[in-house]
């Protein structure tokens, strides 16, 4: 470990400071029964169950430091918390130099500017909303796609830093608060209603319509008898699979088994051993399925799978922003308002950095 900038090795716990290091010192870090080596020498210290950090000593100027770990560039210091068998690696970063390591991650750099304006102030938002979602773990947030995936510096590219920094501080509220602001890949042609993903009503997550319909096409199929395995493997022993009844998509239309957008609510399945409803959301992760927006039958002993789209279908809509911003000539506000009903933008602060 090694950074660019003068730095301190502190204890988290007292702000004590350890030593002094050199930009460009390079560090090798062990922990082993939760005692801390720094270049095989013990921290002589008695409470570092807090952890250490190795930090730039004014905070104010964390932006422009550079960590180097495992071969890999970092903007900003790094904390190293203790575990049972070793220590956890955790990078501290202003909100907008973690961005610089999301937005590409989650969005092309070669896209329309508005497109990745657009996914540069809802990915701020869904950051600064779930700051402490990971608090039991001793972080903010994860670098995964449970919160947003995140590829520090490696991941830049100079057009999301130019959408970054274009919206710096921009984040999108309801009523004055933050709102949650959660995107997909793909809607496959319409989004989707809260209450019919996640059964609470958020009335800024509506179904919202999309430049194209019918996007993102996919097929699965799997023989009856794959399906009644994994149908088994999550409480629902049918048996041997004998039909399958749901109504035909047709997208926007919804219906007893189907959502506004025409997603999958539930399948009605009978086997040999009786019959059960499956939601939508159950067999699209049982299943491996891309969305919920999909026809199912059952032909010869062979289960068929036909569908559009790829995520949750809730919130912002990738390419459907893309297509918006492109086809459409939308500015990023347009696009926001579209995916999140009755929201405004807020600017927290002006100054990169923060």
């Amino acid at each position: 470990m090694s950074a660019d900038q003068s730095t301190e090795l502190c204890n988290v716990s007292t702000g004590e400071k350890f030593m002094q290091v050199p930009a460009g010192t390079q560090l090798i870090i062990t922990c082993s029964n939760r005692t801390f080596y720094v270049n095989g020498k013990p921290l002589r210290f008695q409470d570092l169950s807090a952890g250490v950090d190795f930090v730039v000593p004014d905070l104010r100027t964390l932006d422009k430091q550079v960590s180097h770990i495992d071969g890999y560039l970092y903007r900003g210091g790094v904390r190293l918390l203790p575990r049972e068998n070793g220590f956890a690696v955790i990078n501290r970063v202003t909100t907008e130099g973690y961005l610089q390591g999301v937005v590409p991650q989650e969005m092309p750099s070669s896209w329309n500017a508005e497109a990745l304006k657009a996914q540069a102030v809802a990915a701020r938002t869904f950051a600064l909303r779930h700051r402490r979602r990971h608090e039991r773990d001793g972080f903010d947030l994860c670098a995964t796609t449970h919160c947003q995936q995140y590829g520090g510096i490696r991941a830049e590219r100079a057009e999301t830093n130019a959408a970054i920094q274009a919206t710096c501080g921009e984040v999108q509220v309801y009523q004055g608060k933050l709102i949650e602001a959660l995107f997909h890949t793909d809607s496959g042609g319409m989004t989707e209603n809260s209450r019919d993903v996640w059964g609470q009503d958020i009335s800024y997550l509506h179904a919202a319509t999309e430049v194209h319909r019918n996007t993102q096409p996919w097929e699965k199929t799997l023989t009856a008898n794959e399906c009644s395995i994994l149908l088994s493997r999550h409480g629902k022993n049918l048996g041997q699979l004998k039909k399958i009844e749901l109504s035909a998509l047709q997208l926007g239309k919804s219906g007893p088994d189907r959502t506004a957008s025409g997603r999958v609510r539930f399948v009605r399945i009978t086997g040999t051993k009786g019959q059960d409803i499956v939601s939508g959301n159950d067999l699209r992760n049982w299943l491996g399925l891309r969305s919920t927006l999909f026809d199912m039958t059952l032909r010869d002993g062979v289960l068929f799978l036909q569908g559009y789209g790829w995520g949750h279908g809730l919130g912002l809509s990738q390419w459907g922003a893309k297509a918006y911003a492109e086809e459409q000539h939308w500015t990023y506000h347009q696009i926001l308002r579209h995916y999140y009903a009755g929201t405004t933008e807020k600017k927290l602060y002006c100054n990169e950095g923060k």
